[in-house]
C-alpha cells in the first residue's frame, strides 16, 4: 500500500464529514487506507464515521489523550508506505496527495513535505511554513512591534513557492512511514499544541530535509477542533516550556523573557466568537439541483440565486454555497483563493445535502447549517 491518511478528530463531526468526502476522493486511484482515531467525541461523530465511510478503519479512544499520541496509535498500525497527517477541519483537492507523492518521491534527502493553507475566506495562511521558534525568534514574535524585521514565519519562500523550510504545520503533514516510526514519532509528551514544531526540528536533526509545496492548496478552517481560548493559551505556554527544555536550556534567561510575554498575551486577549453577517449583499447557490436551492432558500429564509459557473460570482460582500455534488473540490479551492478579495463568506455542502460547513474568523468556531429535507 502507497499511502496512509491519520485523522484524529474531537468533537467535529460535520468537519470531518466534509474531509473525508474530499480524502476519499484525492485517493480514489491510490493504493490508500483512512484511519481515523477518536478521541472520546460527544457529538456522533463515531456513528456518522461507521454510517458513512464504512471503510475507514476506526480507532475509538475512551479518553482524550491528546495529538501526539492519538496520531502515533495510528501509524504503528498504518499500512502505507507513507504517511500523511491531517486535520479533520481541512478539505483536500483530488490531486492533493497524488501531487505530494509525486515531490516527494523527487527529493533523496526529504523528511517532511506540507502544502499551502488557506483559511475558510480563501486567504493564505503564513504557518504553513514557520521559522524555528527558537527563544530569539520567539522573543521578537511576542515583541514584534518593537522588531519587526524579524518574523515567525518563514519569509525566504512566498506563499505559492516551492523550497525547504524549517517548521511545517500538523495539520497536514506527510513522510515515510519508516522516517515517522525511526524518529519515534510525535513526542508523547506534548498534549496538544507545539509536536509539529518538534517533530519538524527532530527530522531537521537528523538530516533530512522539511519542504513547502505551495502549488499545493488545501483549506483549513483552523479554529473549529482547538479554538484559542485560556486552555489554549495555557496548552501552548506548556508547549513552548517543553520545547525549550529540550532543546535551549542554555538561554534560560531569554526563556523567562518569553514565558512573561506569552503570559501577558493571554491576558489580553478575549475569545473570538463567530458571527454571523446580516448584510450579505447576495446569497449564492453555485450548484444545478432545483431542490437544492428551494431547501437551502427555505432553511435560510433568504432568496438565493442558483448560478452554474463560479465566474457568475463577482458581488462582493455576499454569501457563497457551494455544492460538492457539482465542483470539484479542486475547482472549489481554486475559487476561494482567487476570490479572496471580494470578501466572499462560503460554505461548502455536503455530497449528502443535509449541511454545510464554512468559517470567516481563523481563531474561532466554524459556522455549520443544517438542511432540512423537503
Amino acid at each position: 500500500m502507497e499511502l496512509t491518511v491519520v485523522i484524529l478528530n474531537y468533537n467535529v463531526k460535520y468537519f470531518l464529514q466534509i474531509c473525508l468526502e474530499s480524502v476519499f476522493k484525492a485517493i480514489s486511484n491510490l493504493s490508500a487506507e483512512v484511519i481515523v482515531v477518536d478521541n472520546a467525541s460527544s457529538d456522533g461523530s463515531l456513528s456518522m464515521v461507521k454510517t458513512h465511510f464504512p471503510e475507514v478503519v476506526l480507532i475509538a479512544n475512551k479518553t482524550n489523550v491528546g495529538f501526539a499520541k492519538a496520531n502515533n496509535q495510528a501509524v504503528k498500525i498504518a499500512k502505507g508506505k507513507y504517511v500523511c497527517v491531517l486535520n479533520p477541519d481541512t478539505v483536500v483537492a483530488e490531486d492533493t496527495f497524488k501531487n505530494s507523492l509525486d515531490f516527494y518521491k523527487s527529493k533523496d534527502k526529504i523528511g517532511l513535505l506540507g502544502v499551502q493553507l488557506i483559511d475558510g475566506k480563501g486567504q493564505f495562511l503564513p504557518e504553513s511554513k514557520r521559522n524555528l521558534p527558537t527563544p530569539k525568534v520567539s522573543f521578537f514574535k511576542i515583541f514584534g512591534s518593537f522588531f519587526s524585521s524579524i518574523a515567525p514565519y518563514y519569509s525566504v519562500l512566498s506563499k505559492d513557492d516551492v523550497g525547504q523550510v524549517e517548521v511545517l504545520v500538523g495539520a497536514f503533514m506527510l513522510c515515510k512511514t519508516s522516517h515517522y516510526k525511526e524518529l519515534g514519532g510525535f513526542d508523547e509528551r506534548y498534549f496538544m499544541y507545539g509536536e509539529d514544531i518538534d517533530f519538524s526540528y527532530t527530522f531537521k536533526l537528523n538530516g533530512l530535509d522539511n519542504y513547502y509545496l505551495g502549488t499545493n492548496k488545501i483549506i483549513h478552517f483552523k479554529g473549529e477542533s482547538s479554538l484559542k481560548d485560556k486552555v489554549y493559551r495555557e496548552r501552548f505556554y506548556g508547549a513552548m516550556k517543553l520545547f525549550y527544555s529540550k532543546y535551549f536550556k542554555t538561554y534560560q534567561l531569554i526563556n523567562e523573557v518569553v514565558f512573561l510575554g506569552i503570559k501577558l498575551a493571554s491576558l489580553l486577549k478575549k475569545k473570538a466568537t463567530q458571527k454571523a453577517n446580516p448584510n450579505f449583499v447576495k446569497v449564492y447557490l453555485i450548484s444545478d439541483d432545483d431542490i437544492l436551492q428551494s431547501r437551502l432558500s427555505r432553511s435560510l429564509n433568504k432568496d438565493i440565486q442558483m448560478i452554474l459557473d463560479v465566474e457568475d460570482c463577482s458581488q462582493k460582500n455576499s454569501l457563497v454555497f457551494l455544492d460538492t455534488n457539482y465542483l470539484t473540490f479542486e475547482v472549489l479551492l481554486e475559487f476561494m483563493n482567487s476570490n479572496k478579495y471580494l470578501n466572499l463568506s462560503y460554505r461548502i455542502i455536503s455530497k449528502t445535502h443535509n449541511f454545510a460547513v464554512g468559517s470567516d474568523l481563523s481563531s474561532a468556531l466554524g459556522s455549520v447549517i443544517l438542511i432540512p429535507d423537503e
